[in-house]
């Protein structure tokens, strides 16, 4: 039937095999850990929650490793969290309904600050220069050009 040399490889293969899918979901709890905030108040991803006394990550990291187990799918496994910990449990706010704002507000922020900036620059730059009593405001722009060619008729014979 089978040769011990073939089944030397059919073993190898297996133990290849398994390896390389607990390789997978070891791929999938790293991912999904970075991607959810330990409850506890530490602010620190779960996965690198070192809070002396921590209740929350090791039973939170069983409840992700059984949920990989269980074959969840990502989603399913984060809108569990979600549901049982409340949507601060992600570290990002998902890109969906209200929660665009927060994806929206700084881009929104910067701009209105540059515009800002940019406005005030040419307000500062075009307001008319102050002149003492007695002395002659300086000419410029469609003004001075204006003095200019009047001179220019004036002075010509």
């Amino acid at each position: 039937m089978f040769h011990s040399r073939s089944l030397a490889k059919l073993g190898l293969l297996s133990i290849t095999v398994m390896l390389l899918l607990s390789a997978g979901d070891d791929a999938r709890f790293y991912q999904l850990g970075h991607k959810l905030m330990c409850v506890c108040s530490c602010n620190q991803v779960l996965l690198e929650c070192n809070h002396v006394g921590c209740t929350y990550s090791d039973r939170m990291r069983a409840e992700l490793a059984a949920n990989l187990e269980r074959g969840d799918s990502d989603d399913l496994t984060l809108q569990a969290f979600v549901q049982k910990y409340g949507p601060t449990v992600l570290i990002a706010p998902t890109s969906t309904g209200f929660n665009r704002v927060a994806w929206i507000m700084p881009y929104l922020a910067l701009t209105l600050g540059i515009a800002t900036v940019v406005l005030i620059v040419r307000a500062w730059k075009n307001r008319p220069v102050p002149v003492s009593p007695g002395r002659v405001a300086p000419v410029t722009g469609g003004e001075l050009e204006r003095f200019r060619e009047q001179a220019r008729r004036d002075t010509a014979i």
